[in-house]
């Protein structure tokens, strides 16, 4: 009996259906383990071979094929250690969101997971079959449990393995990142481990899929509940946790490596950052370009983009009109000459002009108004799309989720882009990062947002002398309303209840129902909290439903 095991967490960024690629990732990851850390298991992630979600690739017709001969090639490989690796599989006309345990050149169990989530972003009743049984394997002397992301918030499966006999629990997982999710993580596995009395490895997937972000953090636990190893976040790689294995089998976990951070501003920028990394170099563009109007959300996408890409892959673009202020020019100026970008200046005033002339015969006799403003950012729009055309380089829009939630965003203007880093992210919490970005994060005295962009009033610019709050109450307010409304579901009156006034709550919620049909039209962007607009929340767009109820 070993006196000791060492495990090796592969926490990898999968790419979904490279089930070729993700195969040589797994055969490397594991060599690696062996020779740098002398493996005796290496687990991967919840559904290793496809990446996650991988959505309804799963009924392509040629997956089981694909599938087939990943594991035959893994098998081939014959590696010296055991694997612990996720998988789609398919019995009997079924399919199952599986595991199987390998060695060498043997696949010695397979585990379907029992428990489905089938509530905010996921979906798996769609594709998957529940299994109906648990899994223990003795590996050098210790029982060890087998289970599946969501079989650790279940507490069936714990009870399973408790009674099998296991005396250590691994559990793979596909958990995607929302803000605070780690501190729920470590409560849950406290809770789970002192339920089933073994310690608990949990091992999680790394990167960014389209809105989502798995922030990885993997961890172990004791029998207890403490968390001694916990790896870093956003950071893909291979972590060794040491095992120690009692005479009777028993497992215990020494205190080791723990790479933490609990700073709110510290998670989200993270997540930023390698969300729009990954959604970029995934999808092949060779850049960015963005609008950089002076203002924060865009000063603030402009540091994300360049800390997630290099500078010499982004480019901004200040287009200013005659309502836009001289301090906007001058901040646009200065942050982009900072950040060492590809920086250009095309005024609008022209192509404005040609528009409005144009439709004389349509707009005439009619009063100035939000038509013509929008076609301010309709043809800042249409320039950015354009560079994106010419470029091939992807468009990014700054609009942040306090704005997309109300509709103080233009359809085809500044919501015309393909990736939104700034989609889940409210008015207040810009503040917070932009000031996090220039003191917390990196090296250097420089502020790389200017501080004007932070302390001014904050304005679109379409008109003379307009500014945020001629429309919508302050940001602060503004937010909470949309915190209990978007996030937490809460009614009208539940919302008044909380001390706010029942004009501004019901002129707030009328707002966020009307404009369903905008965001449904808007980009991508990486999900932060539990309800953003994308996967998790569903309205319809057409509906009579009573505002507030």
């Amino acid at each position: 009996m070993a006196d000791s095991l060492n495990v090796v967490l592969a926490q990898l960024n999968l790419l979904v259906g490279d089930i070729d690629g993700n195969t040589e990732r797994i055969i490397a990851a594991a060599k690696e383990a062996v020779e740098d850390q002398s493996a005796n298991l290496v687990v991967y992630p919840e559904l290793t071979l496809t990446g996650y979600p991988p959505e309804d690739l799963l009924i392509r017709p040629s997956l089981q094929i694909r599938i087939k001969r990943a594991l035959e090639k893994i098998l081939k490989a014959d590696l010296p250690t055991y694997i612990v690796i996720g998988f789609p599989e398919q019995v009997n006309g079924s399919l199952y969101n599986a595991l199987t345990l390998i060695k060498g050149k043997q696949r010695l169990i397979t585990y379907h997971k029992q428990c489905l989530p089938n509530y905010r972003v996921f979906d798996e009743r769609r594709y998957f079959e529940p299994g109906k049984e648990g899994c223990v394997f003795e590996i050098s002397g210790t029982r060890i449990g087998f289970t599946i992301c969501e079989d650790i918030w279940e507490s069936a499966p714990i009870d399973q393995a408790r009674d099998a006999g296991a005396q250590l629990l691994i559990n793979i997982n596909a958990s995607p990142f929302h803000i605070n999710k780690l501190e729920e993580r470590k409560q849950l596995l406290r809770k789970r481990a002192t339920e089933g009395n073994f310690p608990i490895i949990y091992v999680n997937l790394v990167g960014g899929q389209d809105e989502l972000l798995f922030d990885g953090g993997s961890m172990a636990v004791t029998a207890g509940g403490v968390c001694h190893y916990l790896a870093p976040s956003y950071i893909e790689g291979n972590y060794s946790v040491q095992v120690n294995v009692e005479t009777d089998g028993t497992c215990k976990i020494p205190k080791q490596n723990i790479v933490d951070n609990d700073l709110l501003e510290e998670q989200v920028y993270g997540a930023l950052v390698l969300g729009v990394r990954d959604y970029v170099n995934k999808n092949n563009f060779p850049g960015v370009v963005l609008g950089l109007s002076g203002g924060i959300d865009s000063a603030l996408t402009l540091a994300i983009a360049v800390d997630a890409l290099g500078r010499e892959r982004v480019q901004a673009v200040m287009m200013p009109f005659e309502y836009t202020s001289q301090l906007s020019i001058d901040a646009a100026a200065q942050q982009a000459s900072r950040l060492g970008v590809n920086y250009t200046v095309i005024a609008i005033n022209e192509i404005y002009s040609a528009f409005i002339d144009a439709l004389n015969t349509e707009f005439d006799g009619s009063q100035i108004d939000v038509s013509e403003q929008n076609i301010q950012a309709r043809a800042r729009g249409v320039l950015l799309m354009a560079i994106s055309n010419k470029k091939g380089v992807l468009v990014l829009t700054t609009g942040n989720k306090s704005e997309i939630a109300v509709g103080y965003s233009t359809l085809y203007g500044d919501m015309a882009g393909g990736f939104d880093p700034l989609k889940d992210v409210s008015k207040t919490l810009v503040y917070k990062l932009a000031t996090y970005r220039n003191v917390e994060y990196g090296t250097g005295s420089e502020e790389i947002i200017p501080n004007v962009v932070i302390e001014r009033s904050p304005s679109a610019e379409l008109a003379p002398g307009q500014i945020d709050l001629d429309n919508l109450p302050p940001y602060d307010v503004l937010d909470k309303i949309l915190e209990l409304y978007v996030e937490n579901d809460n009614s009208a009156d539940a919302i008044v209840a909380e001390g706010f006034d029942e004009v501004t709550v019901r002129k707030i919620i009328r707002l966020v129902d009307l404009n369903e049909y905008k965001r449904r039209q808007s980009p991508v962007g990486v999900r932060l909290t539990k309800r953003g607009f994308g996967r998790d929340r569903r309205y319809p767009i057409t509906s009579f439903w009573p505002v507030g109820d």
